[in-house]
C-alpha cells in the first residue's frame, strides 16, 4: 500500500467510533459490510450502523419488478441472518426490506422483521410478496413510520391481526390491504395516511383519525353503480391526495384546515361525482387536477393561491378554472390542447370578460409540455396580452423550437404584446421521452434576457 492511501487510511481510522457508524448507515448494508476487509480496524465497524437496507430485486427496462429466482436465495438469506445476528445497535433508525424473488422463504423474511422490531426500529420499509407479517410488529413501541407495500408482481393483499397499538407511529403507508379500518383508534399520534379505497365494499368507508393531517387514497372499483360514501371525519387534515376511480361521494365533516388537494383520477363513475369533491375542496389554497372530465360549472375557490392542471387541457377547460380562482398567483399547465374556444386578446372595453386573476393577482406561468401548436400560441398570446401583473413565464418548448439557427417559436413568442411590463419569458428544452430517458434536459435555456445558458436562475417554481 503506498504512504498515501495509508494516510488517507490512518485519518479515516482515527474518527470517533459514532461518527463511522453514521457515515457507513448511509450507504446499502452490503457495502458498509464490504468495508470489512478493509483492515482490522474497519472488520467490525459496520456492526455498529443504525440504517439496514436489504434488496433482492429485479426489476424490467421500464422499471416494474419481477419476480424471479436465480439461485442465489440462500446467500442472500444467510446474509441478512449474519448482519442481524452481529448488529449490535440497540436502536434503528430505519430497516428497508425488499425482495422480489420467491425464493426466499416466508419464514425468513418474519424473522427478519421480528429482529427489526426487538433491535427498536423506528422506520420500517417492507415490499415483499409474502403476505404475513410478525404480530410483533402491530405492537413495535418505537415505530413512527410504517410502509407496507406488496411487490409489484404479488397480487396478495396485507391483513391487519385484531390486536394493534402502535403509541408513536406517525406516517403510516399501507397499499392492497384487506382491512384498512382496523388501524382506527389503535395509533393515538398519527399524522400521514396512505392507503387503498374498495369502493365495491358494500358499507361506507368511514374514516376518523383526529390527528391526521396528510391523507393519500387509492381508490379502486369493480362497478359503475357504486353508491357508498368515502366519509372523512379528518378536522386537522391539512394535504388530501385522491388517486384511482373516482367512484364513491365524498363527505367531509370539517375541512377548514385543508391547505392542499390533488385528485388524479383514472376515472369516474358519474359526472356529479367530480361536482361533488370540487365543491368539498373550494377552501384550499392549492389544488393539483388530472385527467379531468368535468363538464358542469366549477365551484369559486376564493382561496386558491396555485393551480396545477396535469395532462392534456383544453382552452375553455383552462379558462373555466381562471375565472373560478379570483386570487391565483401561480398557474402551471402540462399541455395545452386544441382549443374549443379561441384564445383572443380582449380590447379594453371588453376587460369585464378577463378572469379578475389575470387583472390583478396572476404573475407565475409555467407550462411543462409546448408543442409549437397553433393552440400554444393562442394561448400564449392571450396569457401575455391580458395578463396585467405577470413576472414570469417558463415554457418548456420541444427541443426542436429552440434551435439557435432557427429559433422561430421563440422569436414569436416575444413579439406578443405584454400587459405587463415586468413580464420575462424563459424557453428551456423539453424531449420526447424515449423508452425509460428523462423528459426534460438542461441543455439550453433561452430567454428575452438572456441567450442560451446553464444558470438555475431561470428554473420554475
Amino acid at each position: 500500500m503506498s504512504s498515501t492511501s495509508e494516510n488517507v487510511d490512518d485519518r479515516l481510522s482515527m474518527l470517533p467510533e459514532d461518527i463511522l457508524s453514521r457515515i457507513l448507515s448511509l450507504m446499502p448494508t452490503k457495502y458498509a459490510v464490504g468495508t470489512s476487509v478493509l483492515s482490522k480496524r474497519w472488520r467490525y465497524t459496520w456492526t455498529s450502523v443504525t440504517n439496514l437496507d436489504f434488496d433482492y430485486t429485479r426489476r424490467s427496462p421500464n422499471m416494474i419488478t419481477l419476480k424471479f429466482v436465480d439461485g442465489n436465495e440462500e446467500k442472500f438469506t444467510k446474509f441478512v441472518d449474519r448482519v442481524l445476528k452481529f448488529c449490535k445497535t440497540s436502536h434503528l433508525n430505519s430497516f428497508r426490506l425488499h425482495i422480489s424473488s420467491s425464493g426466499v422463504s416466508q419464514s425468513s423474511i418474519l424473522n427478519w422483521i421480528d429482529n427489526a422490531v426487538r433491535l427498536n426500529v423506528r422506520e420500517l420499509d417492507v415490499c415483499v410478496i409474502q403476505s404475513e407479517l410478525p404480530l410483533s410488529l402491530f405492537t413495535c413501541k418505537t415505530l413512527t413510520d410504517l410502509r407496507l407495500e406488496p411487490s409489484d408482481c404479488d397480487l396478495k393483499r396485507w391483513e391487519f391481526p385484531s390486536m394493534i397499538y402502535l403509541p408513536c407511529l406517525k406516517t403510516l403507508d399501507i397499499f392492497l390491504c384487506e382491512n384498512p379500518l382496523a388501524i382506527q383508534g389503535c395509533c393515538p399520534v398519527l399524522e400521514s395516511l396512505s392507503l387503498n379505497v374498495s369502493c365495491y365494499v358494500e358499507q361506507d368507508f368511514i374514516l376518523n383519525i383526529p390527528t391526521l393531517k396528510r391523507l393519500n387514497l387509492l381508490c379502486i372499483s369493480i362497478h359503475d353503480d357504486d353508491n357508498r360514501k368515502i366519509i372523512l371525519r379528518l378536522p386537522k387534515l391539512e394535504y388530501l391526495f385522491v388517486d384511482g376511480e373516482l367512484c364513491s361521494l365524498f363527505e367531509m365533516e370539517d375541512v377548514s384546515s385543508l391547505v392542499e388537494a390533488s385528485i388524479s383520477c383514472s376515472a369516474c363513475s358519474f359526472d356529479f361525482m367530480w361536482a361533488d369533491i370540487l365543491n368539498k375542496l373550494r377552501g384550499v389554497q392549492k389544488l393539483t387536477i388530472a385527467n379531468f372530465r368535468f363538464t358542469s360549472p366549477l365551484p369559486i375557490f376564493p382561496n386558491m393561491k396555485q393551480l396545477e392542471l396535469n395532462g392534456t387541457w383544453e382552452s375553455g377547460q383552462i379558462t373555466q378554472f381562471l375565472e373560478s380562482c379570483p386570487e391565483l398567483k401561480i398557474l402551471c399547465i402540462d399541455s395545452v390542447d386544441v382549443a374549443e374556444r379561441v384564445f383572443k386578446k380582449q380590447k379594453p372595453e371588453e376587460s369585464k370578460l378577463i378572469p379578475a386573476c389575470m387583472l390583478t393577482n396572476l404573475t407565475t406561468i409555467k407550462i411543462s409540455k409546448c408543442w409549437g401548436d397553433t393552440c400554444d400560441i393562442e394561448f400564449l398570446e392571450y396569457m401575455l396580452g391580458n395578463s396585467q401583473v405577470l413576472k414570469s413565464v417558463t415554457i418548456f418548448a420541444l427541443e426542436n423550437l429552440l434551435i439557435e439557427d432557427d429559433p422561430w417559436f421563440c422569436a414569436q413568442v416575444l413579439k406578443f404584446p405584454r400587459a405587463s411590463p415586468h413580464c420575462e419569458i424563459r424557453f428551456r428544452s423539453w424531449k420526447l421521452p424515449q423508452s425509460q430517458e428523462s423528459e426534460y434536459s438542461d441543455i439550453s435555456e433561452y430567454s428575452d434576457k438572456s441567450e442560451y445558458s446553464d444558470s438555475d436562475e431561470a428554473e420554475a417554481l
